[in-house]
């Protein structure tokens, strides 16, 4: 038994969507997880809450609300309709979104984790030097915050290579389209056809298994987000 053509591009795709969701994730929470890091505000209990919620809200919850915001009578999907661009449910983009919400707080809470540890003495002897807050990010917080980077990267691609509820809900199942690795096993399950499902469910045990590996290898990596 081998994988076929519509297994293979249940890989490439959810491959494709996870590196997407990652790049996205790193240029969108990098700037939340410094904002949490270092403010003072009393709004970082409620944006911190918000940042954390996938990790306690079903999937399925989430994936409602994206469906019901990104559909033709949504927010989103007025404005995308406007815009000319039609909704945004049942599309690659859709997915695209739906994961960056979800995984989210896999990227970002690392990333503050990193931020929180430099402390405040790294940044006061570079301002002593005239460093700009620019060049003070990238000569001396990306550095020193190398290895939560590195965390929160990984984490957030092995999260969206796994998803189900939120894809399902809001991608719905198009071969090539919006069917991923995980709707992929659903639905050899749902036809008895268990050997396919060992191969494609045997190849994310394995995934999952290396990933966790090279984290708790990680000397400075410890177990939880928060």
């Amino acid at each position: 038994m081998t994988l076929s053509a519509v297994d293979l591009a249940a890989i490439r795709l959810s491959l494709e969507l996870a590196a997407l969701t990652t790049v996205l994730l790193l240029l969108i929470g990098t700037p939340i997880a410094w904002w949490l890091a270092r403010t003072r505000s009393r709004l970082k209990g409620p944006v911190g809450a918000v940042v954390a919620l996938p990790l306690v809200l079903p999937p399925t919850v989430l994936g409602f609300y994206l469906l019901v915001t990104m559909g033709p009578h949504g927010v989103i999907g007025k404005l995308t309709t406007a815009m000319g661009l039609g909704t945004l449910p049942f599309t690659f983009a859709g997915l695209l979104i739906g994961s960056v919400f979800y995984s989210m707080p896999f990227v970002v809470q690392p990333l503050q984790n990193a931020f929180e540890a430099i402390g405040d003495r790294p940044l006061e002897v570079a301002a002593t030097l005239r460093a700009g807050p620019w060049d003070t990010f990238f000569t001396v917080v990306l550095p020193l915050s190398r290895s939560g980077f590195i965390t929160a990267s990984i984490l957030g691609f092995a999260h969206t290579v796994g998803e189900f509820g939120v894809v399902l809900m809001l991608g719905g199942n198009i071969p090539g389209k919006t069917r991923t690795v995980s709707v992929q096993i659903f639905d050899h399950v749902e036809s008895m056809e268990y050997a396919q499902a060992h191969w494609l469910a045997g190849g994310m045990l394995v995934f999952s298994f290396f990933v966790l590996l090279a984290l708790y290898s990680s000397r400075r990596f410890k177990p939880g987000l928060g």
